[in-house]
């Protein structure tokens, strides 16, 4: 397969599409000036996305593809962190765009990363639940992780254990705690995603947790929370008293 998914994106990376028009120059640079002197708070997600596709697709207009993006998949972080085969069936995005996507995704997540990793993970919740937010919310597919913990509560590894479909993945007990003492862990938090954006737990959810946490007691491992991240919020099972 070639890198550019089209002929017109190997044009534009090229430099070989002439010069880029006024008006495409005076509003990517109103745009950026924008950016840099109030931040990007205040910008709509089709502006931040434009932002993003100026790199990728540099003699274009990119608005109506930052609108189709939109409109395909509902907001700037479900955008960044979509499949590239899901992203390929938006007319007008080649592989440059895909590319430029998954480094916004892994910066945001290696940023959110660096504020828990080594660190008391319980004094800094707050971290902790925005590196959550920031790897987990927008996903297509359930994904569960476990935070493995050492005696201070310190976070030694983050480690991904399964990944599912829609609306299930599978865990497995044994394989979490056997993890726990191969890392020399003393404590985890289990965190896994709902793609529907409600965090609710299911019965399995519920019961998943416990088994573990039972599984855990055996070997002097406490299970501090299992957290489930939605779209915009998350449910801690521990203080909704489910275990």
């Amino acid at each position: 397969m070639p890198l550019f998914a089209d002929r017109d994106d190997a044009r534009e990376l090229a430099g070989v599409a002439g010069r880029q028009p006024s008006y495409l120059r005076d509003h990517r640079e109103r745009l950026r000036t924008r950016l840099m002197q109030g931040g990007a708070q205040p910008l709509p997600d089709y502006e931040l996305l434009e932002l993003v596709l100026f790199r990728a697709i540099p003699r274009q207009d990119v608005k109506p593809l930052a609108h189709r993006l939109l409109q395909t998949f509902g907001d700037f972080g479900r955008v960044v962190s979509a499949s590239p085969a899901r992203l390929r069936e938006v007319s007008g995005v080649g592989e440059a765009v895909i590319q430029e996507f998954k480094i916004v995704e892994a910066s945001a997540q290696r940023l959110a990363r660096s504020r828990v990793i080594n660190r008391p993970v319980l004094s800094s919740w707050q971290a902790l639940i925005d590196y959550c937010h920031t790897a987990m919310a927008h996903r297509e597919t359930e994904q569960f992780r476990t935070l493995y913990l050492d005696r201070k509560n310190v976070l030694i590894a983050d480690q991904e254990q399964a990944q599912g479909t829609i609306d299930h993945v599978p865990v497995y007990p044994r394989e979490v705690v056997k993890r726990a003492l191969e890392l020399n862990a003393s404590a985890l938090i289990l965190v896994h995603n709902h793609p529907s954006g409600d965090p609710t737990p299911s019965e399995a959810d519920i019961a998943m947790t416990r088994q573990i946490e039972q599984a855990a007691t055996v070997f002097g491992i406490v299970v501090h929370d299992h957290l489930i991240i939605g779209k915009s919020t998350e449910i801690s099972l521990r203080s909704a008293g489910y275990f």
